[in-house]
């Protein structure tokens, strides 16, 4: 077997080659491991970071109360009991509580922004048109009807001047959260061209038209899915994802006796915002 001889000829061009080969191989040894290493510690003091912010919360849901009803209307000029619409509406207040952490008013527990986007409706139906937005306090209690949006943003009041200046139709809110988020369901034209039977002189004008209608609960009973958006006056970020399921049934007959209205307090870590990182 014959022998190979290797001989280098250009010593220092080879000792110049393995310096920058093994430059190279330190690089890409930083880029894929060490990089790595350091974002998944970026993520962790992140997480970290969150957790210590959240440890003693200064806002939460404490309250939330729904009105539930319905009307029928004409959809003609006459005042005949025929060929009307039927819409469900739902009138929804959300109270916060801003003392978790002190019972006075401070730059931290109050408002200087509140908005609510991320808007999800779902039923047990494709029936009718589903719109949330803003409802004047004053309206609870009414039909009223609701125009279609994405993010609803509040006025803040900060003054006794602004609080009697201001037009409480549009959308309201204390910087104190003294008073609740007021918000409007409507599941408008359930039902289009109902006609009262013959036998029957009358309507209701109330969730009773619902059953004379002859309306599933099941097909209308719903959940809302919404973020609302709190930024306090010292510039922190704060967001809570609320979840309602509105059940329009119960064993007396919920909304076919002609409303139904729910309070129900809060409690638990699952209530209260979380606090974001500007």
């Amino acid at each position: 077997m014959s022998k190979i001889n290797f001989k280098i000829k250009n010593v220092k061009l080879a000792f110049v080659l393995l310096i920058v080969a093994a430059f190279i191989v330190l690089i890409l040894y930083n880029v894929f491991v060490f990089s790595g290493l350091n974002k998944k510690n970026a993520f962790t003091n992140q997480m970290l970071e969150i957790a210590s912010e959240n440890e003693n919360p200064i806002f939460n849901v404490q309250k939330i109360s729904t009105y539930s009803s319905a009307n029928a209307f004409n959809e003609e000029d006459n005042r005949s009991l025929q060929n009307m619409s039927i819409s469900q509406f739902s009138d929804i207040a959300i109270y916060l509580d801003n003392s978790l952490s002190s019972s006075d008013m401070t730059t931290e527990n109050t408002i200087s922004k509140l908005y609510i986007d991320n808007i999800n409706i779902s039923t047990g139906s494709d029936k009718g048109t589903k719109i949330l937005n803003y409802k004047n306090s004053l309206d609870f209690g009414k039909y009223k009807d609701l125009t279609t949006t994405d993010r609803i943003d509040f006025k803040v009041v900060r003054s006794n001047e602004e609080n009697e200046n201001n037009n409480y139709d549009e959308p309201t809110f204390y910087t104190d959260c003294s008073n609740p988020i007021t918000l409007g369901f409507l599941n408008k034209n359930i039902v289009t061209d109902y006609s009262v039977s013959s036998d029957a002189n009358s309507v209701s004008f109330n969730g009773k038209v619902l059953q004379e209608a002859g309306v599933s609960l099941d097909d209308i009973n719903y959940t809302l899915s919404f973020t609302i958006h709190i930024v306090n006056n010292v510039g922190q970020k704060f967001a809570y994802n609320m979840k309602l399921n509105v059940n329009l049934d119960d064993e007396n007959g919920g909304i076919f006796n002609g409303y139904t209205n729910t309070t129900n307090t809060t409690s638990g870590d699952e209530f209260k915002f979380f606090r974001e990182l500007n």
